[in-house]
């Protein structure tokens, strides 16, 4: 199959997935899975608003919720790692499908936020929260993958906490390296303001630790010095192991140019996708285009 018709059929494949749900049994799942401790009026099934897409796994729902308008491209020069023409070849029309996304665990009767997306004005998090019937104050926990502004922006309105009652775990690494590294010093003050916002309430793990609600922590260095994935049951959400699945899934030696340790970036990519692949996990992340998830590639 020449590349073009791949890539295109990547897209409908992704169609496909969002209508039907995955073939192992984890489907796209309706809000009478919701915890039945939750207290806030969620949707009737079958009604989540655009852009969002859930998926049960195990005890967990997982929810995949884009903060963007649909159509986002990755543009093929975004990528490093082989020779511009040579990814031209591999995606013929100029890019690739992508997206800014976050995550939700419903588990144990708790609410869990693995990342917060940009915090732009039109951003679409909070407004699908209130769609899915919750509030900020109902956020049990935030999880970061990593400190990069679409991931924590979400995190502070106006400067204060968009979420009053959320722990946040960070990775020890990730937190030392933007508060400490010169080379970050220029860049660090969102970070900085970020997590002293939430100082009362913040929680520094190791990577591989398990986390409340039976989320295991994996090292994913290399995009940024403590990158990190999470696992609930079948579902490894691996952050920004990935910026354009499209071309990265079949040719993971390629990076973008935003991964700060190209070749820790690549390995970490590979390990990954073994690791799912060995067993038998769907994949996510925060910039894969919808459904948001993936099982075969």
């Amino acid at each position: 199959m020449r590349r073009r018709e791949w890539i295109r059929g990547v897209a409908s494949a992704a169609v496909l997935l969002a209508a039907t749900g995955c073939a192992n049994g984890n489907k796209r799942s309706s809000n009478s899975n919701a915890p039945a401790e939750a207290k806030d009026a969620a949707p009737a099934a079958n009604t989540l608003p655009d852009g969002v897409v859930s998926r049960q796994f195990g005890q967990a729902k997982v929810t995949w919720i884009r903060d963007n308008e649909p159509g986002q491209i990755r543009a093929n020069q975004m990528f490093v790692g082989a020779d511009s023409t040579q990814i031209a070849r591999w995606a013929p029309d100029g890019g690739v499908p992508t997206a800014t996304a976050a995550y939700l665990i419903e588990v144990e009767g708790k609410r869990i936020l693995i990342d917060t997306a940009n915090g732009r004005p039109e951003s679409r998090l909070m407004p699908s929260l209130a769609a899915l019937g919750i509030k900020p104050e109902a956020i049990d926990y935030i999880y970061i993958t990593h400190f990069h502004g679409d991931h924590l922006g979400g995190m502070l309105k106006d400067g204060a906490p968009v979420f009053p009652n959320a722990q946040v775990y960070v990775s020890t690494p990730e937190y030392d390296a933007w508060m400490t590294s010169p080379a970050l010093a220029e860049r660090r003050a969102q970070a900085e303001a970020t997590m002293k916002a939430y100082e009362s309430r913040l929680h520094k793990f190791a990577l591989g630790d398990t986390l409340p609600g039976g989320v295991v922590s994996m090292d994913a260095v290399g995009h940024t010095p403590g990158h990190v994935a999470y696992i609930i049951d079948k579902c490894l959400i691996g952050g920004d192991f990935v910026h354009g699945a499209a071309l990265q899934l079949a040719h993971p030696e390629l990076c973008a140019r935003f991964d700060m340790d190209v070749p820790k970036s690549v390995e970490s990519r590979k390990r990954l996708m073994a690791y799912a692949k060995e067993n038998g996990m769907t994949l996510a992340g925060m910039h894969l285009p919808a459904p948001g998830f993936i099982e075969k590639w």
